[in-house]
């Protein structure tokens, strides 16, 4: 398939980035595809995508990792989810009341997660789980939140991001609320609930990121929920369809109260997903009358069809074809060739990959074995040169052993300069500014606008 999009000129892409920053805060709606986040001569705009490769406005073709922050796991335009989304689109897409479509999509959902019993819809990571956080309140009547340090982000609303360094504009005692403890240290929490007796509403956090749990950890995080009366939340949003088609819940043998699901239900169309315990949901409901009402989630796009179309393709794909195992067995292969040339050119202490092969994440030393944005950026400046863009190297369905060796090919050549670097100072390699921390509370000073 041939690129339909006409290839705009360097100024012409310079012209669309400024009006982009005027016309849009960030200039962009996402904090994480920013310009601050990117080497200064990365791809400014993507124009089309298919399978695991995108094209940029200028024409150039990226093997992409990560695909649409981890929410694409199949590939770009995978022809039977547009097929299934484009169905209902000629069925129209928002309606007064219900559609069937909807009790379609729960049964397909609560049949890849057993351990839910009720679920809603809506658009995003954050809704749904702010929705749970506000849920496991009125369930207990406890207004203190404990969340995981270890995860960098679970929402963009208040009870998170006011616990950040980019917390401007949101109330102290909003704030206050929301406490903190360490993945992994399972003292961290018992001194929270010896601190706040009583007054913990859930505790919210992920299965898993790039360290494993410790044997039995979950489990003695859900004993301490039950026994000081606390809802065990689970952020699925990333691990969920990724490390399990059951939910990373599934492969630790844990039963969250709540947990929340997205990303990688959708293929890239926005539906997440707040599932639970019937006795927890049942007071977003209408059938009862023992305690107050809750308002749980009301969105006018929370059940449109298209995306409900596409996630129960999405899901059908997972239950009938072996994604989760192409992803592990790609990610590994990836990390293999990659760890061999670091082991090669004396850089394993420097240049470090993580997590599990279904989501390898990497971490870039200076000379002082310091985390650094600069040689982060020098290493995603180097790939990107080579034809390939890795934000992570979260792999996808659509990665054949041809794009994993090619990345690899291009990830020996980029280390090379990298060690250069280490040797030599990284100013002298990089073009332009490091990225910067999305977590921080001002801007670098710039010039004009």
């Amino acid at each position: 398939m041939t690129n339909p999009i006409r290839k705009a000129s360097p100024q012409e892409i310079a012209q669309l980035q400024a009006r982009a920053h005027q016309l849009i805060p960030g200039g962009c709606h996402t904090a994480a595809k920013g310009d601050d986040q990117f080497p200064e001569d990365a791809p400014a705009f993507i124009v089309r995508g298919d399978g695991c490769h995108v094209w940029d406005l200028a024409g150039n073709k990226y093997i992409e990792y990560a695909m649409g922050m981890r929410a694409v796991t199949l590939g770009h335009a995978y022809p039977s989810v547009v097929e299934a989304a484009w169905q209902q689109m000629k069925l129209g897409n928002n309606f007064n009341r219900p559609a069937a479509l909807e009790v379609a999509c729960a049964e397909q959902f609560l049949d890849m997660v057993p351990s839910a019993e009720m679920v809603k819809f809506t658009k995003d990571g954050s809704t749904v789980m702010t929705a749970a956080v506000k849920l496991a309140r009125a369930y207990t009547g406890r207004d203190y939140i404990a969340m995981c340090s270890a995860s960098p982000f679970f929402s963009y609303d208040d009870w998170f991001i006011g616990r950040t360094a980019i917390n401007a504009g949101i109330p102290q005692a909003h704030k206050s609320l929301s406490l903190q403890f360490d993945y992994n240290d399972i003292e961290s929490l018992q001194k929270l609930f010896d601190e706040y007796p009583g007054q913990i509403a859930c505790v919210a956090m992920e299965p898993a990121r790039a360290i494993e749990p410790e044997p039995g950890y979950l489990q003695q995080v859900q004993a301490l929920c039950n026994r000081y009366g606390a809802v065990f939340l689970l952020d699925e949003t990333i691990t969920g369809f990724r490390w399990h088609k059951h939910g990373a819940q599934h492969l630790y043998g844990v039963t969250p109260d709540l947990s929340c699901f997205g990303k990688a239900m959708g293929n890239g169309f926005a539906i997440s997903a707040l599932a639970g315990k019937r006795d927890l949901m049942r007071l977003g409901g209408l059938h009862h009358t023992d305690a107050q009402r809750v308002l749980l989630l009301s969105t006018t796009h929370g059940a449109e069809s298209p995306s409900l179309g596409a996630a129960i393709e999405v899901m059908k794909i997972y239950q009938r074809e072996p994604v989760v195992e192409h992803l592990h067995r790609a990610g590994e292969r990836l990390r293999a060739g990659i760890e061999t040339i670091t082991e090669s050119l004396g850089l394993s202490e420097y240049f470090q990959l993580s997590g599990r092969g279904c989501a390898v994440m990497y971490t870039t030393l200076d000379e002082h074995g310091e985390a650094s944005q600069s040689m982060r950026t020098l290493f995603l400046q180097q790939m990107l040169r080579h034809g390939i863009l890795p934000t992570s190297f979260l792999t996808s369905y659509s990665h054949t052993d041809e794009d994993i060796d090619k990345t690899i090919e291009a990830a020996g050549k980029s280390l090379l300069v990298y060690k250069q670097a280490l040797a030599q100072g990284v100013e002298r390699f990089l073009v332009g500014r490091p990225s910067a921390s999305v977590y921080r509370p001002y801007n670098e000073a710039r010039t004009g606008n």
